[in-house]
C-alpha cells in the first residue's frame, strides 16, 4: 500500500474536497488496511462494516475512555493539558458506552426519539424551514449553510431541550465550538474546551429546575434518568451537549451535502421538482448514502478478531469508513451514480445494531422537509460558486459554505 493511499492522505486538501477516489482505492486494494502512523485499522468494504457495526461485543464503543494514545492528527503541544477534560466529557456520552450501561442509558431517552415521536415534530420543522426561506426568498440568493442548514437543527434541538428563544444564538455559538470534537486543526482543543465549559455552565441550572419541576422536554427526560439513578449529573450535562452538537452537525451536513448532490445532478433535481411529495423520502435516503454526513467512526477491538484475512488484536483502534461502504459495488448497483429513486437503499449512514443513530428519524424529517420546500419554492435554484471548501475532519463531511441563487 503506497503512502498516497494511507490514512495520512485523508487530511490532504484534495482528499478533504473529494475523498471518494481514495476510498475506492482502499476498498479495492486493501479493504482492511493497517495505518502504521496512527496505529489504526481502516475498514472500507460494506460487508465488513455491517458485520463490525452489529458485532458490538467484539468492537467496543468506549474509545475515549480506554484509549490513551495521542490524538490524531496531532494537536498543539501546549494544549495537551486540555485533553483530560475533553476525554472526561466524551467518555460520559451515551455513544461512548458499551452494554450494560449503554442499554440502561438508551432506555431512558429512547421513547423521546421513536419514529412516531419525531413525526409529531414535522409541523414544527416545516414551519421553521418556511420561516428561514421566507427571510431569503426575495433576495434571490443565500448561503444554504449559514441561512438554512446550520440554524434549522439548532432551532429544533433547542425547542426539544426547552431552551428559551432568547438563548438560541448562544447555544448555536456553543454548538459551533463543540463541532471541533472531530476536526483536524492543531488548535482544536481550545475552542472545543470553551464549548464544553460553556455548555455545562448553561445547562446546569436548567437541569436543577427540571429535577424540581419536570416538563415534557429532553432535559426533563435526562433529569428523570438522574432521579432514577441511571445517569449521574455529569452524564446528564454531557448528553444534553451530545444532543446539541451531534444533532446539529449531522443534520447540517445532510442538508448541505444532499442539496449539493441534487444540484450537481440536474436530471435528478428536475425529477424531484416534478414530484417533491413522491420523492422526498427516497431522495433523502439517497443523499444519506451518496455523500453521508458522517464519513467514518471509530471503535476499539475488545478481543482478537480476524477480518478480511488480517489479524486485529484486542486494544487495536479501528475506523470504518461509512462513505466507502455506501459506494461498494458489491452492495449497490452503480454506486457512484446519484439516483433519487434508488430502492432498496441499505446504506449504513445511520449505523446499525445497538448503536443505531438515536436521532435518525429526526434527521430524516428535517432533510425531507428542507428538500421538499426548496423544490416547491425555489425550483430554479443553482450553485453560485464553483469553489467549495470542507472542514478538515476524518469523521464528518462538512461544507463550510454553500452559496446558491435562484430566479
Amino acid at each position: 500500500m503506497t503512502a498516497t493511499t494511507d490514512l495520512d492522505a485523508l487530511f490532504a486538501p484534495d482528499v478533504i474536497a473529494d475523498p471518494y477516489p481514495l476510498f475506492a482505492r482502499l476498498r479495492d486494494e486493501d479493504p482492511v488496511h493497517w495505518n502504521a502512523a496512527y496505529q489504526l485499522w481502516v475498514v472500507t468494504r460494506y460487508e465488513d462494516v455491517v458485520w463490525m457495526v452489529r458485532n458490538h461485543e467484539a468492537f467496543s464503543s468506549a474509545v475515549i475512555r480506554t484509549d490513551e494514545r495521542p490524538p490524531y492528527p496531532p494537536v498543539n503541544p501546549g494544549d495537551l493539558h486540555l485533553l483530560h477534560g475533553v476525554r472526561a466529557f466524551r467518555g460520559d456520552q451515551l455513544v461512548e458506552q458499551d452494554r450494560p450501561a449503554h442499554a440502561s442509558m438508551r432506555a431512558v431517552v429512547h421513547e423521546f426519539f421513536t419514529p412516531g415521536a419525531m413525526e409529531a415534530w414535522r409541523p414544527f420543522v416545516r414551519a421553521a424551514v418556511a420561516e428561514f426561506l421566507d427571510e431569503v426568498q426575495d433576495k434571490g440568493h443565500m448561503d444554504a449553510h449559514r441561512d438554512l442548514a446550520a440554524p434549522l437543527p439548532v432551532r429544533v434541538i433547542t425547542q426539544m431541550m426547552g431552551v428559551p428563544e432568547r438563548d438560541r444564538d448562544h447555544l448555536r455559538d456553543l454548538a459551533d465550538k463543540l463541532l471541533y470534537i472531530n476536526r483536524g486543526e492543531p488548535h482544536r482543543l481550545q475552542p472545543l474546551t470553551e464549548g464544553i465549559r460553556g455548555m455545562i455552565d448553561y445547562v446546569s441550572p436548567l437541569v436543577d429546575r427540571r429535577i424540581d419541576t419536570p416538563t415534557n422536554d429532553f432535559l426533563s427526560v435526562l433529569a428523570g434518568g438522574e432521579s432514577a439513578g441511571v445517569f449521574d449529573r455529569n452524564q446528564v450535562l454531557v448528553n444534553a451537549a451530545l444532543l446539541l452538537f451531534a444533532g446539529h452537525e449531522t443534520t447540517m451536513n445532510l442538508i448541505c451535502n444532499g442539496l449539493l448532490a441534487l444540484l450537481n445532478h440536474p436530471d435528478q433535481w428536475a425529477r424531484f421538482v416534478a414530484n417533491p411529495e413522491r420523492y422526498a423520502r427516497l431522495a433523502t435516503e439517497e443523499c444519506l448514502r451518496f455523500d453521508p454526513p458522517v464519513k467514518s467512526t471509530q471503535r476499539i477491538a475488545a478481543r482478537d478478531v480476524e477480518l478480511g484475512g488480517r489479524q486485529i488484536h484486542a486494544g487495536d483502534r479501528i475506523r470504518w469508513i461509512i462513505a466507502a461502504a455506501n459506494r461498494d459495488p458489491a452492495a449497490f448497483e452503480n454506486p457512484d451514480s446519484f439516483d433519487i429513486a434508488r430502492q432498496p437503499n441499505p446504506h449504513v449512514s445511520l449505523g446499525a445494531g445497538i448503536h443505531y443513530c438515536l436521532g435518525a428519524s429526526l434527521a430524516r424529517v428535517e432533510g425531507q422537509e428542507v428538500f421538499r420546500a426548496i423544490a416547491e419554492r425555489l425550483p430554479g435554484i443553482r450553485l453560485d460558486s464553483a469553489h467549495l471548501e470542507y472542514e478538515p475532519s476524518i469523521q464528518f463531511r462538512s461544507l463550510r459554505a454553500l452559496p446558491v441563487r435562484w430566479t
